[in-house]
Formats: C-alpha cells, sequence, structure tokens
C-alpha cells in the first residue's frame, strides 16, 4: 500500500474562498478507502445492551413529552376562559410533571450514552495504536511520525463528538420530529400540510452545507497533520539542534505560520460554510408561525381553530425546528467526518506481514541453547528492485560468536533484522533450536533474541525505568547486574539521582557511547539464548570500546552472538566471520583464514588498519 499523502494542501478557490470540489489528493482517498455506514455502526456492536436502555429513555420523554400540547390547549380553551381553578391547578402540575419527568430521563440518557460514546472512542484509539504496533518497519519508514501521532490523536478527537452524540442524536430527534408531526396532524391536519413543507427545502439546504463542510473539514484535518509534523520535527532535541547549527530558526517560524495562517482560514471556513443558506433555512422556519396566524384569522380558513388549538400548534410548529434541524446536522457532521474515518480506517486496513502463527510453538527462555540457523534465506525489501540477501545458508553454534561485515548496502542489518524477526524471510527460513521463528510468537522470539544496535533509543525516563523496559519485574540489584555487565554503573553512580535520573528526549544529556552501554544494560536484563550487536559499539572511544567488548566476551559464554561489525578490530577473536557483498556470502571463516585467502575481508581490513592485516 502507497504511503499516504502528507503533502500539505492549499485551499481551493481564488483569495481563500470555499472550494468547489473535492482535491484530487482527497477523491483519491475516498476512492481507494470508502467508508462504510455499517461499518462506523459497528464500532457501537458491543454495546447494544446501553443503547437499548437509550433507545427506551428517548421514546419514553417523546411519549411523555406529547401531553404538553394537549395540556396547552386545554388551558387555553377551559381552564382560562372558564375560571376553573382546579383544572388550572391540575394542568399547571401535569406540564411541571412532564419537565420533571423529561429533565430525570435527560440526565440519565446523557450518562448512559456518554459511557458508550467514550468506551467506543476508547476502542477505536486502542485498536489502531496496537494495529500500528504490529505493522512492518517499512510502514514507519516510508510515514512521517507526525501523520501517524496527527491520525492516532487529531483524527479520532474530530470524530468523537461525532461518535459520542450520534446515535442518541438521531433517537431523539427522529423520535421527537415524528411524535411532533403526529400531535400537529391530531391538533388540525390542516395547519399541518403548511407547516411540513418546510421538509424539502431543509433537506436541500443540508445537502449543500454537509458538501462544503466535508471538504473543508478534510483539507484542515491534512493540514493539522503538517502542522504537528512541523512541531515534531523541528522542536525535538535533534530539531533545536539542527537548526541552531544552521541558524534556520526563523525560516522555521516563517513556515510555521504560514502552516497556521491556513489552518486558522480553514476553520474560519467550516464555521461559516453553508451559514447563508442556514439563514435562509431559518427565514423559512419563522415566516411558518405568521402565515399560520394568518390562515387562522382569515374566516374562509380559520373556522374551527380555536385559540387553545393556535397556541398549541404554534408552540408544536416552533419545537419542530429544533429537533429537525438536529436530525438534519447529524447528517451534516457524519458527511463532514467520512475523511476521517477514512483516514482511521485506512490504517486498521494495513496488512500485518508478520504475525503469530495460529498454534504457536514455545522455547523456553531459560533453557534454550541458541543455536541459529539460516536455511536457503533470501529477502526483498517491498516494492524494492532485486533482493537484499540472496541464499544465505549458514549455521551458528550454540554459544558461538560470528561477526558479520561488509560495506555499506551489503545487508548486514537486513541479516540482523531476520534474526529478530523484524523482517521475515521471502523464501528460506531462519531457526533457533531448529525451530523455524515463524512458528514462534513475537513475543518469544523478543524473549529469545536481545538487539543492541547502532541507533540507540532511550524513552524519556529514568534510567530505572529505561532498564525495566526490557523487564518490568526486574529487582534493583538486577539492575546493577546488567549496568556492571554493560560497564555503565559507575557512571550512573556518579550523577546526582544515580538510577533515578532522567535520561532526556532520546537520552540527550549522554553521550552516544554512554546511551549504548544503557541500551545494552538493557539487553542483557533479558538475558536472551541470542545476542545480536548491530554495530553497538560504533560510537564508543578505544578506551570504552575495550571495557565494553570485555564485558560482551564475559557474556558470550553460553550465549549466541551474531555481531554487525564496522570496526573489523572489535570481531579478530569472532568464533567464525562472515562477509557479505551485495547481498551474498563472499568468504566464510576465522580472522586468520580470511587474511591468508587475501580476500575482500583482508580488503576491507587493509582499508581501515592495514598493520592488522601484517600482523
Amino acid at each position: 500500500m502507497a504511503a499516504p499523502d502528507t503533502h500539505p494542501h492549499r485551499p481551493d478557490g481564488p483569495g481563500g474562498g470555499p472550494g468547489r470540489r473535492l482535491s484530487e489528493a482527497d477523491r483519491r482517498q475516498l476512492d481507494e478507502h470508502p467508508v462504510s455506514l455499517r461499518r462506523v455502526a459497528a464500532l457501537f456492536g458491543p454495546h447494544r445492551a446501553r443503547l437499548g436502555i437509550v433507545t427506551v429513555l428517548i421514546i419514553a420523554s417523546s411519549v411523555v413529552g406529547l401531553a404538553t400540547p394537549f395540556l396547552t390547549r386545554a388551558l387555553f380553551d377551559r381552564a382560562l376562559p372558564e375560571h376553573d381553578v382546579p383544572l388550572l391547578l391540575g394542568l399547571v402540575g401535569a406540564m411541571l410533571g412532564v419537565a420533571v419527568i423529561n429533565a430525570i430521563f435527560g440526565v440519565i440518557q446523557t450518562w448512559q450514552s456518554t459511557i458508550v460514546g467514550q468506551r467506543v472512542m476508547h476502542g477505536l484509539r486502542t485498536r489502531v495504536f496496537a494495529h500500528l504496533q504490529r505493522l512492518p518497519l517499512d510502514f514507519f519508514t516510508r510515514t512521517r511520525g507526525g501523520e501517524v501521532q496527527s491520525r492516532l490523536t487529531n483524527d479520532i478527537n474530530g470524530m468523537q463528538s461525532v461518535v459520542t452524540t450520534t446515535a442518541t442524536s438521531i433517537a431523539t430527534n427522529v423520535t421527537t420530529v415524528i411524535g411532533t408531526a403526529i400531535a400537529m396532524l391530531a391538533l388540525s391536519w390542516q395547519l399541518s400540510l403548511l407547516s411540513l413543507i418546510v421538509l424539502p427545502p431543509a433537506v436541500w439546504f443540508t445537502r449543500k452545507v454537509s458538501q462544503m463542510r466535508r471538504e473543508v473539514t478534510m483539507q484542515a484535518q491534512r493540514k493539522l497533520a503538517d502542522l504537528q509534523t512541523q512541531i515534531e520535527e523541528s522542536l525535538s532535541v535533534s530539531g533545536v539542534q539542527l537548526s541552531k547549527t544552521l541558524g534556520s530558526g526563523n525560516q522555521l517560524s516563517r513556515r510555521f505560520a504560514e502552516s497556521s495562517e491556513t489552518l486558522t482560514e480553514l476553520e474560519l471556513r467550516s464555521q461559516l460554510a453553508g451559514r447563508w443558506r442556514m439563514a435562509t433555512l431559518s427565514v423559512i422556519f419563522a415566516a411558518i408561525p405568521a402565515l399560520i396566524y394568518l390562515i387562522a384569522g382569515l374566516p374562509a380558513t380559520g373556522a374551527g381553530i380555536s385559540i387553545g388549538t393556535l397556541v398549541a400548534f404554534t408552540a408544536l410548529q416552533a419545537g419542530l425546528f429544533r429537533p429537525l434541524m438536529g436530525v438534519l446536522s447529524v447528517t451534516v457532521q457524519v458527511n463532514s467526518s467520512l475523511a476521517l474515518f477514512s483516514r482511521i480506517f485506512e490504517y486498521l486496513d494495513l496488512p500485518v506481514t508478520i504475525t503469530d502463527p495460529d498454534e504457536p510453538k514455545h522455547l523456553d527462555p531459560r533453557h534454550a541453547r541458541g543455536e541459529v540457523t539460516f536455511d536457503d534465506v533470501s529477502y526483498a525489501y517491498p516494492d524494492a528492485d532485486g533482493e537484499a540477501l540472496t541464499g544465505i545458508d549458514l549455521t551458528i553454534p550454540a554459544g558461538s560468536t560470528l561477526a558479520v561485515v561488509g560495506s555499506t548496502g551489503s545487508g548486514k542489518s537486513t541479516l540482523a533484522g531476520l534474526v529478530s524477526r523484524l523482517h521475515d524471510p521471502t523464501t528460506g527460513g531462519v531457526r533457533i533450536d531448529g525451530v523455524d521463528l515463524r512458528e514462534l510468537t513475537l513475543e518469544n522470539v523478543a524473549e529469545l533474541v536481545g538487539v543492541v544496535s547502532q541507533d540507540t533509543y532511550l524513552l524519556h525516563a529514568s534510567i530505572a525505568d529505561n532498564l525495566r523496559h526490557a523487564r518490568p519485574d526486574a529487582t534493583d540489584d538486577e539492575l546493577v547486574g546488567a549496568a556492571r555487565a554493560a560497564q555503565v554503573h559507575e557512571m550512573i553512580m556518579e550523577l546526582p539521582k544515580g538510577y533515578h535520573t532522567i535520561v532526556g528526549a532520546r537520552g540527550y544529556r549522554f553521550s552516544g557511547g554512554e546511551k549504548q552501554r544503557i541500551a545494552l544494560a538493557r539487553t542483557i536484563l533479558r538475558d536472551p539464548a541470542v545476542l545480536v550487536l548491530d554495530e553497538a559499539t560504533s560510537a564508543l572511544d578505544n578506551t570504552t570500546e575495550r571495557a565494553v567488548q570485555a564485558a560482551l566476551d564475559e557474556l558470550s559464554h553460553g550465549r549466541t552472538t551474531i555481531t554487525i561489525a564496522h570496526r573489523l578490530s572489535t570481531i579478530r577473536d569472532a568464533d567464525l566471520i562472515m562477509v557479505l557483498d551485495h547481498g551474498k556470502v563472499v568468504e566464510l571463516g576465522t580472522h586468520d583464514e580470511l587474511i591468508n585467502r587475501d580476500g575482500r575481508y583482508a580488503e576491507l581490513l587493509r582499508a581501515q588498519q592495514p598493520a592488522l592485516v601484517a600482523a
């Protein structure tokens, strides 16, 4: 699936006025990801019982409310003209009783409908987040982080008012409209015909408003995603550092101001879209009572219409405006939110290519030997020309060390990704202790394989919290043991708050070497049977590198270690060295064997440190 279109969209139409048609990008998204109202309704499926209660309350409230116009007619036709005090008190008491009952019903209805709406939003948010966690890495490499965050927060928040009020609004307003229409017919069918002529123009006007607001809403959400991306990229630690070193702060501020101005214009258009049409509709509704008074006052048409009937009917007609507009407004809201539903459902429909098997096997991490086997493995990235790895056939004995070397783009990190099941082989299979990784759950693979990569990521939390991210139940002594093994305990203890020190955004308060040692301690804490080091020592100075390497050598006993190395000096003592070139194994052997062959490995080593080749 292609990456979502995240380019900023300019308002259609000259001078920023209301556009007359959808942009091509928006039209393409709706064409490719149409929104089914049945699918939206399915979000409410688990809450049928509560919705049933709300529906009963709505119907009951509407039925009770039907008594009001008839009470009003009796008040004006009998109680007031005849000065019947007992009847007057009874009618007034009944009116108050209707108001109290409807108020109680309204509170309970709001309570139950809010619970349903919030649980629907909670379910949708958690489903999208969990689904995104399962998507392959290539989705995140082609999609801006700000776009993902915008869909998960802004788009879902944009749908919230629709999701939390749509069901109750439809039920309440439709029931009220039907009940009011029945009461109007019961009072005077002649006057009812005049009042109901407003429906066709109301539907037509609302349809026009719906189309306009739908376009503006889609444009506004895309611009909001672009704005959030600018914030994320510009105000992160890396972004601020880059802007200061390049002196681009003023340029970024101008770009942000332009995006914010465009968003302001879109929000203004969204609020004003169709207001003159709705104003026209309001005039039509206001003209109806005047015409009713006129008809009731003419001798030819007003015969048989009592004052009580006229007052009650006029009140009903005025009361018809609010629920009828409510029904039509719900339609406008739903239509204007179709783009938001489309964007959310688009993410939910993205295929998960790496999944747990239906009947998984299980390897106990405490007893796993850690033998890793590549069985004629090939891998090609989606939409890429050619294979990143071809015909890898190798067994790494349990407890041994494999070093993988090669020039940039030779497939080293891809090989590491296959071992940790960030990718699945296009052909062949990767096995641990004879079990194909695709037969294990992803959680089980993560327990068996620990990874320390070149791009170290630390959470904005304390050092202890970062370490426990690997093992939440780890004791303080286990944290210290892992930190000592990674040669980072002494550095931590020199900090004012020790293990409770906040590492800062992405760990920027530490040097590259310190971050990598913390990440190494985090992996050690899991005690994996297989350890993958993807250029994990590349940011370390020589002294620190030797210290960490000594710790790694100690840890390698009883643990299979796969080291992706750029500094060839770090892998001289590896049990086996694999040389990759354009995804193929071109050499395989020990350091001394490869030096004696004077092939690709010797060439790479000579380019870095000629003295090592001569040693």
